[in-house]
């Protein structure tokens, strides 16, 4: 086998065991927010582009707060503007992709990342791509970022009452990352780097 191809065998290996470790991780017992009253759901979402598998796993807050039932105010309100938020609840998300990607002029290598975000009101909100990953969500690691690149704010019309995120096929090509919640979303388009 040649080098490059042990390589890649070896990284998506790692990839996998990081994602499983995680992933069990996420099953056991953790401390509880105070905010949230108890533990969100968690899902695992992703898809391949390019033939690059793209993954992330994350905690999914409602809007709702649990204890109170009241509908919470999300953006300047439980997620502040101008400071690193999470993205999500629970553990920190964690964003994995089996090769290089390219989002603007920045390139993220294959590996594992902590995603989180910068919100601002009327500001560039930017995604943070952080080397540290599988620590608790909270308070985020910002000395240990790989990049920060800036995402694209939209107003939805129909209100989002579990925070989302996906990925999805461009409409041009290579593919985009989504969070949406309450009336937000913010999107990055990214390629897979040849």
């Amino acid at each position: 086998m040649n080098p490059r191809a042990m390589k890649k065998l070896l990284l998506t290996g790692a990839a996998i065991l990081i994602a499983g470790t995680f992933a069990a991780h996420a099953q056991q017992p953790q401390p509880r927010a105070a905010s949230s009253g108890g533990r969100s759901p968690h899902e695992t979402t992703g898809t391949v582009i390019d033939q690059n598998r793209v993954t992330i796993t994350y905690g999914r807050p409602y809007s709702k707060d649990a204890r109170s039932g009241e509908v919470r105010k999300i953006w300047g309100g439980l997620v502040p503007y101008g400071r690193a938020w999470r993205m999500g609840s629970d553990e920190a998300t964690l964003f994995i992709t089996q090769k290089p990607i390219v989002i603007g002029e920045t390139t993220i290598p294959a590996g594992a990342y902590t995603l989180y975000l910068v919100p601002e009101e009327s500001g560039t909100s930017k995604l943070a791509f952080s080397k540290t990953i599988g620590q608790w969500g909270i308070p985020v690691d910002e000395k240990n970022d790989l990049a920060r690149v800036d995402v694209k704010k939209d107003s939805l019309e129909k209100a989002v009452d579990q925070f989302t995120m996906a990925v999805e096929k461009g409409a041009d090509g290579g593919g985009v990352i989504k969070m949406s919640w309450e009336n937000t979303q913010y999107s990055v388009a990214f390629t897979v780097k040849k």
